[in-house]
């Protein structure tokens, strides 16, 4: 993305001027191959972990930590996808939701789940996809893997695993991807 880019963030219509990158495709690489191993050390086991990746943002970033889990155990690690669109708290300001498909293959009760998304912000989608999981099974536990971390709460929602802290302003937008994570302005701010 060059420095004069405009982007629509999948959050929103407003649109958002690329102002530079923060973490390079290098820089990606490394955080989810530490995370990964984080994963392993923590659970001791991937035997009974599934990795769901939120859509959208989450999809590539789940996809990944799959593999790293695989290369790093010689175990494969289901993985699914999970939509929360109609999970979210923000229905009557938004009515019509953008969705996506949800695919998960495997129950989840008694797994440890690992969601995994690109950018934690306020926590809301997060609360949606915890209801959202209900309707596959009743995990053991559920962690949370972010790339990035951009604070600004309004829930009481903390991540297991993040690749990188970016504090940002509420005008700032992150876009991460797996070849790089950019910050952005709105347009006009």
């Amino acid at each position: 993305m060059s420095s004069n880019d405009e982007r629509q963030t999948p959050q929103s219509d407003l649109a958002f001027s690329v102002e530079h990158q923060l973490m390079s495709s290098d820089d990606v690489s490394r955080a989810l191959k530490r995370m990964a191993h984080e994963i392993v050390e923590r659970n001791q086991s991937v035997d009974m972990i599934s990795i769901i990746g939120l859509q959208t943002g989450g999809v590539a970033f789940a996809t990944r930590m799959g593999e790293l889990l695989e290369e790093i155990s010689g175990r494969l690690v289901p993985i699914g996808l999970l939509d929360v669109s109609f999970y979210r708290d923000d229905l009557s300001r938004n009515p019509m939701p953008k969705s996506a498909t949800t695919t998960i293959d495997h129950d989840l009760t008694d797994r440890t789940v690992v969601l995994v998304d690109d950018v934690l912000f306020t926590g809301r989608t997060i609360r949606a996809a915890l209801n959202a999981l209900s309707d596959w099974g009743r995990p053991r536990s559920v962690q949370l893997a972010v790339l990035v971390d951009r604070g600004h709460r309004e829930l009481p929602i903390r991540p297991d695993y993040v690749g990188k802290n970016l504090p940002t302003s509420l005008d700032e937008a992150i876009v991460a991807k797996l070849d790089g994570v950019w910050i952005s302005k709105r347009v006009g701010s």
